[in-house]
């Protein structure tokens, strides 16, 4: 039977006993059908990732609730929040606590005029979405996306919660346990920011390719090897890119004089002493035809190239 002390509070209720309270209720909910999804948390540490502890520093830059955090702190890491749901600009939980209590965040979406100015500035200085998920950018990047009104974590006033608890604060110790989980949960799934925030995170990388296109510049990645370093690396001469025009009026060449003789040798009924060497005609001014096996050496160079490359453009995509 529920009672409350002479304050109007639920009696205290121990660690233990809320666990078991809030299996019981999963085990419910589960029956029914409903989805639940837990906050776990693995030691004393709430986030571990980029997004996770950048949304854990932006809450404890909250001064008016810094009385409420240490409980919530608490609260997440034993447990208590037994579900947690992020959708587009509202996250609902269950908090385990006297009893199961209800709770509601609601978030308000970055404005677009933010979200221009932040895509604006870190244009070309984020490469993929992968990376971007990950984290993985340089300080000045991740400075623009966590700064304070600017940024893209959201300030006290973006917030609005309610509670199902008879805690009279503006923030209770269950609301603070639920936007830690946020955190928490953004360390595994770094786009619910993105969804909770209602803005696309493909912008970042499309504003960066366009940035790029406008500006004619390469990919940071790429990998361009001029002539001279295929010449080198492949052992043959390349042909100019543009070869030079044959001038219209041509003079034909006069048969050379080994030809004449064999020629004038023929006619005459007379077998030639000696047969002349027969010279190969080659391209680009005198350079000597490759064999098949030079061939077939170079075409397997050029294969491990290429091979290689495909190797790197993956690594870096």
């Amino acid at each position: 039977m529920d009672y409350y002390d002479d304050y109007g509070f639920r009696p205290y209720v121990s660690v233990g006993a809320r666990q078991a309270q809030a299996a019981r209720e999963l085990a419910k909910l589960q029956k029914k059908g409903r989805r639940i999804s837990p906050v776990a948390i693995e030691g004393r540490k709430i986030a571990r990732t980029f997004w996770g502890e950048a949304w854990c520093d932006n809450l404890e830059r909250y001064s008016d609730y810094a009385n409420r955090l240490p409980r919530g702190r608490t609260y997440v890491r034993n447990g208590s929040v037994v579900d947690l749901q992020v959708g587009p600009g509202r996250v609902t939980a269950l908090v385990s606590g006297s009893t199961m209590y209800d709770v509601e965040v609601t978030v308000g979406p970055v404005p677009r005029s933010r979200w221009s100015a932040i895509c604006k500035d870190c244009s070309g200085a984020i490469d993929s979405l992968v990376e971007l998920l990950q984290g993985r950018f340089s300080k000045g990047v991740m400075a623009r996306l966590c700064e304070q009104r600017t940024g893209l974590f959201p300030s006290p006033k973006d917030i609005i919660f309610t509670c199902s608890c008879p805690d009279w604060a503006s923030m209770c110790k269950h609301v603070s346990a639920v936007l830690y989980g946020i955190g928490a949960r953004l360390d595994h799934q770094p786009e619910l920011l993105f969804t909770l925030r209602k803005v696309d995170q493909q912008d970042l990388i499309a504003h960066a390719g366009a940035d790029l296109s406008k500006k004619g510049r390469r990919p940071a990645g790429a990998k361009v090897l001029e002539s001279d370093q295929l010449s080198e690396m492949f052992g043959i001469e390349m042909a100019p890119a543009t070869p030079a025009k044959r001038p219209a009026s041509a003079v034909p060449r006069e048969p050379s004089p080994a030809v004449t003789v064999a020629v004038s040798s023929k006619q005459k009924g007379h077998t030639p002493a000696a047969k002349p060497k027969k010279t190969t005609p080659t391209s680009g001014g005198g350079r000597r035809r490759l064999t098949l096996k030079k061939r077939q050496a170079i075409a397997e160079r050029m294969r491990m190239y290429w091979a290689e490359r495909r190797a790197d453009s993956r690594k870096s995509s």
